[in-house]
């Protein structure tokens, strides 16, 4: 899908931090589903301060943007566009791989104050040395949305679910009570969300906080596939890929959805006829007492180096993440988790959501952020991933005789693909 807005009327003008030219023209983002969609909410906004710049925002879906982005740096910037966007945690392959590919936004007005607005947590894998190479742009704190008519049939009140133990016996009473309806999916042909989900939750991913050790086979790690394994042994959690599980929703068979914040959006534009269905509920923990907050995904916009109207597109990407106005267009629109900090002081988060039957549920969100433990991309995620989604299909179907196993077996072969320590 090709999504265009053009807007134009005066000259030259002058960007809002930095001190860097707008100038006309044209500029072209590469996105995906509501990300990109948000980027067009932005663009009204963003022309009523640069009228003159024309912005092209195209929408080639996830995968297409990070292939086609690792060939055009491959390629020397060959074919790419203005800005993509880029996913934190896989953002140090590309500045591992081709830190020439995209531009340093510190010599276009990214200056330390405006850098300082944001979570560390949202920088580190966004920055090498004195190199910006994109600017923060959403998080994804980890939420349970559910349908509060499927709980309610099955006498199900979601405040009494604070372990996963308790979401599957809720889950058996869900699936129970409502008839081809499955309580949970996952994406587990294609994906570990669930278990970078749940591991982050317990403080454990691929790699350790300093990126420099394989850290997936440590307890928590070991407590989040176990708790997946269980919910998928009970046959509450079943498999299907992200359309399959907006097919789901559509056709009102299934109870609940964990991810990012960001699906927020994915479920009220997917299923506008559904408004005051839906809920939201922390999600569940290994333990009563658990932290009960993750984070899964988040994203950044980048300039690449071969653009022939970079200030115009650093305007854009300032005034898009940079401002409160932009923030909190993308979260009103569309459910981006705004990354700038004084966008969650915008009265608009307090306010009760109509789609969710008046919950006021970025109170709720946002309210996890200060509890989910950072966790690190690396260069290497993509090969770690790779590893842990087969051995998780493998420990799912019974060919390990435990999550320990598992884990170990998953992070010798990390090692060997990387060279990485594994951590004692």
């Amino acid at each position: 899908m090709r999504l265009t807005i053009r807007c134009a009327t005066a000259a030259l003008a002058l960007g809002s931090a930095g001190g860097a030219l707008a100038q006309s023209g044209e500029i072209t983002i590469w996105s995906w589903d509501v990300a990109a969609s948000s980027l067009e909410a932005t663009v009204e906004g963003f022309n009523a301060q640069y009228p003159d710049v024309t912005v092209t925002v195209e929408d080639l879906g996830n995968q297409q943007v990070f292939d086609r982005t690792l060939a055009g740096c491959a390629a020397g910037g060959s074919g790419l566009p203005d800005i993509i966007s880029i996913e934190n945690s896989e953002a140090e392959i590309f500045w591992a791989q081709f830190p020439d590919c995209f531009a340093n936004l510190r010599d276009l007005g990214y200056t330390d104050e405006i850098a300082s607005g944001f979570p560390d947590f949202k920088r580190v894998e966004l920055e090498v040395g004195d190199v910006a190479y994109a600017m923060p742009w959403d998080s994804g704190p980890v939420v349970m949305f559910y349908r509060r008519d499927f709980y309610e049939n099955a006498g199900v009140d979601p405040a009494s679910i604070a372990t996963w133990d308790d979401f599957i016996e809720a889950g058996i009473a869900v699936a129970e009570a409502n008839a081809g309806v499955v309580m949970a999916q996952a994406d587990f042909n294609g994906d570990t969300e669930w278990f970078r989900m749940l591991a982050n939750e317990q403080g454990c991913g691929y790699f350790d906080a300093e990126g420099t050790e394989i850290a997936v086979n440590q307890a928590g790690c070991v407590a989040a596939l176990d708790a997946v394994k269980a919910m998928y042994d009970a046959g509450i959690l079943v498999a299907g890929n992200w359309d399959e599980r907006i097919q789901a929703i559509q056709a009102e068979t299934v109870a609940s959805q964990l991810f990012g914040a960001w699906y927020e959006g994915t479920i009220r534009s997917n299923a506008p006829e559904q408004e005051g269905l839906w809920g939201v509920y922390p999600m569940p923990s290994v333990t009563a007492d658990g932290p009960r907050a993750a984070n899964l995904g988040g994203s950044s916009l980048a300039i690449t180096s071969t653009s022939d109207n970079q200030e115009a597109a650093w305007a854009y990407v300032n005034y898009t993440l940079g401002t409160n106005e932009g923030q909190v267009t993308m979260l009103r629109e569309y459910g981006l988790v705004p990354s700038l900090l004084s966008a969650l002081e915008d009265p608009y988060v307090e306010e009760p959501q109509p789609y969710w039957s008046d919950q006021a549920i970025w109170v709720d969100i946002l309210g996890t952020l200060d509890r989910v433990v950072p966790s690190r991309g690396t260069p290497f995620f993509g090969d770690a991933d790779a590893v842990v989604q087969t051995v998780q299909t493998q420990y799912l179907n019974g060919g390990y005789d435990s999550a320990q196993a598992a884990l170990d077996d998953a992070a010798n072969q990390i090692a060997l693909a990387t060279g990485m320590p594994i951590a004692q």
